[in-house]
C-alpha cells in the first residue's frame, strides 16, 4: 500500500472537499481562533502581569487550559450555536486564550524591575512605562505563548471535523469511514506539516521581538543608571 497515494493523486487536491480547500479552513479556524484569543489576552495579561501575584495567577492560568475537554466543548458550541466557522472558532479561541493569557502575563511580570522603577522616576506615565518598558520585554515571552496556543489550536481544530466542521479533520473522519488509510495518512501530514510551518514562522518572530527586548534591556539599564531629576 503506498501510503503516499492519496497525496500523489491531482485529483484530490481540488474541487470543494479537495485538500486545498480543507487546508486553508484549517488555517482560517487556526488564524481566526488565535487572533480573536490575542484581541482578549494581550491587554488582560497586561494588566494581571502588573500585579505582585502574578506569577501564581499565570501558573494557574496555565493549567486552566490543559483541564478543558475540548471535543466536549466542540459539541456543547455546536448544539448551542449550530455548525459553521464561528461556533469552531469561538471554541477554538476559548482553548487558546489560556495560554496566550498566561505567557503575557509571565513576561510583564517579570519585566525588569529598576527600568520599571527607573522610567516612572524620570516621569513617564503609566501607559508610557507598559509601551516603552515592559511590553517590549515581555514581547519574547507573548510570541512564546502565541506559539504554543498556535500548535494547540492545529491541533484541536483537527477534532472540528468530528463536529460537523471542516479543515484537514475530514481526511481522517472520511479515511476512517471508507478504510482508507492513505487518506488519513495524508491528513496527518498535512496537519503535521502546517503545525511546524506556523511553528518556525512563529519562532522567527520571536527570535526577532527577543533581540529587540534585548535593545530595550539597554535602554532600561541606561534609564536606571541615568541621574534622576532633581
Amino acid at each position: 500500500m503506498n501510503l503516499f497515494g492519496f497525496l500523489q493523486d491531482g485529483a484530490n487536491w481540488g474541487g470543494g472537499d479537495g485538500i486545498t480547500q480543507l487546508l486553508l479552513q484549517h488555517l482560517g479556524y487556526t488564524v481566526g481562533a488565535v487572533v480573536l484569543a490575542a484581541i482578549v489576552a494581550i491587554p488582560l495579561g497586561i494588566a494581571i502581569g502588573r500585579v505582585r501575584q502574578s506569577g501564581a495567577i499565570a501558573l494557574g492560568l496555565s493549567n486552566a487550559a490543559h483541564a478543558v475537554p475540548s471535543l466536549g466543548l466542540l459539541f456543547l458550541a455546536v448544539m448551542l450555536l449550530g455548525t459553521g466557522t464561528g461556533p469552531i472558532v469561538v471554541v477554538l479561541a476559548i482553548l487558546a486564550l489560556p495560554t496566550i493569557l498566561a505567557a503575557v502575563a509571565s513576561g510583564v511580570g517579570g519585566a525588569a524591575r529598576e527600568a520599571v522603577h527607573a522610567a516612572r522616576a524620570l516621569g513617564m506615565t503609566e501607559g508610557q512605562v507598559v509601551r516603552q518598558i515592559e511590553w517590549p520585554l515581555a514581547l519574547p515571552s507573548a510570541i512564546a505563548g502565541l506559539r504554543s496556543a498556535t500548535l494547540q489550536v492545529v491541533a484541536t481544530a483537527t477534532v472540528a471535523a468530528f463536529a460537523s466542521g471542516g479543515g484537514l479533520g475530514q481526511l481522517l473522519v472520511r479515511g476512517q469511514a471508507q478504510t482508507d488509510y492513505p487518506q488519513m495518512f495524508a491528513g496527518a501530514v498535512l496537519i503535521a506539516a502546517l503545525a511546524i510551518a506556523l511553528y518556525l514562522l512563529l519562532g522567527g518572530l520571536g527570535w526577532a521581538a527577543a533581540r529587540r527586548a534585548r535593545s530595550s534591556s539597554r535602554t532600561g539599564a541606561a534609564l536606571a543608571v541615568a541621574p534622576f531629576p532633581a
